[in-house]
């Protein structure tokens, strides 16, 4: 985690190949949940307006999902780096799940959002939602009822922290992408804004991913065994 005001020396990307082994689907899964949908219905404002209540119990399956897994031992690896260089490393993911803070990463920059908050469309609060969302629902701030959705950046709506993301790939002196597939930009992109401004670049993936040329180095391997590893060289 890095300390407000303290530019972090590392910034690490994670995607959903390092929750894929805790049992949360990817978009490439063949046979899981996205397969079942069209993303255009259930990941975007447009399929939102026109059936909220399919969304909804989309989701609302994808956040029972979430609330069933538990950590891998790359999200506790992550946890044990970020505890011992606080201050030096920032952690954000892609992914819209808890795994991280549940293994006890602090101040995770979800750029994705949050599958276990809220957004009310009608006043534009934020709250914490773990049980299911029903177009009956009422917003805890306004009151207002039809308006609540997840809290997360569907395909179309611009990704949380993009100007403080940018300011610590400029400067940051390592970039580490986790587990990504490096085809949903702008997230694909901050390996080449990293290393244009002069950080070490460094892969780690299952396999080799669209952008992997771009990076200086590659680690290939399962998540919960290539990270705990990598870990472990830079804390020894």
């Amino acid at each position: 985690m890095a300390v407000r005001g303290q530019l972090p020396e590392t910034v690490i990307l994670t995607g959903a190949g390092v929750s894929a082994e805790s049992g949360l689907g990817t978009f490439r899964d063949v046979g899981g949940i996205w397969s079942q949908y069209a993303l255009e219905d259930v990941a975007t404002p447009e399929g939102y307006a026109r059936d909220p209540e399919l969304v909804l119990s989309f989701y609302n399956a994808r956040r029972a999902n979430a609330l069933a897994a538990t950590p891998n031992p790359a999200h506790d690896a992550l946890a044990r780096l970020l505890k011992a260089k606080a201050g030096e490393v920032v952690l954000i993911t892609q992914n819209i799940d808890d795994l991280h803070e549940r293994a006890g990463s602090e101040g995770v920059l979800h750029m994705h959002g949050e599958l276990l908050r809220g957004l009310c469309t009608i006043c534009g609060a934020r709250c914490d939602w773990r049980q299911d969302m029903h177009v009956s629902d009422a917003c805890p701030s306004c009151g207002g009822v039809g308006g609540m959705r997840p809290d997360v950046v569907w395909f179309g709506e611009i990704p949380y922290f993009l100007e403080e993301i940018a300011t610590m790939l400029q400067n940051c002196r390592q970039f580490v992408a986790i587990g990504t597939s490096g085809s949903v930009y702008p997230a694909a992109g901050f390996v080449a804004e990293a290393r244009a401004h002069g950080a070490e670049t460094l892969e780690i993936n299952l396999e080799r991913s669209e952008v992997s040329s771009a990076f200086e180095r590659r680690i290939l391997g399962p998540a919960s065994e290539t990270v705990p590893e990598w870990v472990e060289s830079l804390l020894n």
